[in-house]
């Protein structure tokens, strides 16, 4: 099960990309609305619901506002659509972007996102243009603290997991689509509710780029990320240590 993670980068490094805490509430909040939206109201018999939740919990958002979230957007709470999108472009040096979106106005997101890439050295493309140079799987993210690395590394391996690393006092583990739920759920009944879980991009090969193309595309990156709709963006760039240093 060795590998990386680099492929994660600036993307996603939750606590730093997510400037401030309302917008990060948001965004979490809106994946709970999803959930609620697409399934039952009951995180048991709705996987998704449930990882939203304890995604929000994880956060240290109130109970209460989850609560009214789940309750507003239970059948016969609210008549908003809300359209899970999938952008693909490309940014400086050619490197493949994706960025998923969660929004009741795709005229409006897919507007500003198309700017965005205009204007910040990007190019915006078709459905399917970049979509190939990934793989979606499932990740799950813990403090190390929570046990030793022999212990979760035993744990996983009878989950069959795809890989398993140490990085920055946290666990990151990988998981196919298909063992996504059932490996979530026995570690959190071994240790506990992760930092964070979900469904992931992740880019088959990293691009190597210059720190000057790197400056660029973090730039349009930022520029994006400030677009409310947006709940996660990932590349296939390979950043320099040093890039990843400077920006940290």
């Amino acid at each position: 099960m060795a590998g990386h993670s680099k492929f994660k980068n600036i993307m996603h490094r939750k606590g730093a990309q997510d400037k401030k805490r309302a917008k990060l509430f948001s965004r979490l909040i809106r994946e709970v609305s999803v959930a609620t939206k697409l399934g039952l109201p009951d995180p048991e018999t709705n996987p998704r619901l449930r990882t939203a939740i304890n995604n929000a919990l994880a956060a240290n958002m109130p109970k209460d506002n989850i609560e009214r979230a789940i309750k507003k957007n239970s059948e016969g709470g609210t008549n908003t659509e809300i359209d899970e999108i999938v952008y693909e472009g490309y940014g400086p040096s050619g490197i493949a972007i994706i960025v998923d979106v969660l929004t009741d106005n795709k005229n409006r997101s897919a507007s500003e996102i198309r700017s965005i890439f205009n204007k910040y050295n990007g190019n915006l493309g078709t459905s399917g243009s970049v979509k190939h140079l990934f793989q979606k799987i499932g990740t799950i993210v813990y403090d190390n603290h929570i046990s030793s690395f022999e212990e979760i590394f035993e744990c996983c391996l009878e989950c069959s997991v795809l890989n398993i690393e140490e990085n920055d006092n946290k666990y990151e583990i990988e998981t196919s689509l298909e063992l996504f739920q059932v490996t979530l759920n026995k570690l959190e009944k071994k240790f506990k509710i992760p930092n964070f879980s979900g469904i992931d991009w992740k880019p088959k090969n990293l691009v190597e780029i210059s720190d000057n193309e790197a400056e660029k595309l973090f730039k349009l990156i930022e520029k994006l990320e400030d677009v409310s709709d947006v709940q996660n963006i990932t590349s296939n760039a390979d950043f320099s240590n040093d890039f990843l240093k400077k920006i940290s």
